[in-house]
């Protein structure tokens, strides 16, 4: 599962209730959430685009690793641009099954929840390359779920999503 959208749409909210759930199923499951990704993994990585993509294709990569061993990967991540969602997509099915969740909001919206104050600092000008703000984001064109969190609760993001996965026959049934 690939969760992508802008900073505050509710992907970690999301991914984090369906690890949870996907858990209780008995499915072996790892989040790689962007935040914590970035940290470690992506350490010293600024946001131009090319280290945008670098961060991203990391993920993608232990995604597809732990996807060949066997273990459901949740990944949440802003990804803001689609040719490298793409890339990443390649890379992991060559291992299995890849569903990309755009978790749509609007850039005001996800302005007014945002609890780090990361957009009223892009907004005047105090940090830069934000995405949605003075960076772009390309909304995916071809995901296989979209969850309009602006209309929709965390429940029943969780469970559109629950739902796709059962009836692709990717999860167990509850």
């Amino acid at each position: 599962m690939w969760l992508t959208g802008l900073s505050g749409a509710g992907k970690t909210t999301i991914g984090h209730a369906l690890a949870g759930e996907l858990e209780r199923r008995g499915v072996e499951v790892e989040v790689l959430d962007g935040d914590v990704v970035r940290t470690h993994l992506s350490k010293g990585l600024g946001f131009s685009r090319e280290d945008r993509d670098t961060n991203i294709e990391r993920i993608g990569w232990v995604a597809s690793r732990l996807t060949r061993h066997g273990a459901a990967v949740v990944v949440c991540a802003i990804s803001p641009y689609d040719a490298t969602r793409k890339r990443v997509r390649a890379l992991v099915e060559e291992n299995g099954a890849f569903v990309e969740v755009w978790v749509k909001a609007d850039v005001e919206e996800c302005a007014r929840r945002d609890v780090k104050g990361l957009y009223a600092m892009a907004y005047a000008g105090k940090i830069t390359q934000f995405t949605g703000v003075d960076d772009p984001y390309e909304p995916p064109l071809d995901a296989e779920i979209v969850t309009e969190t602006e209309l929709a609760s965390p429940a029943e993001s969780l469970a559109l999503v629950l739902a796709e996965l059962e009836r692709r026959q990717l999860v167990p049934q509850a």
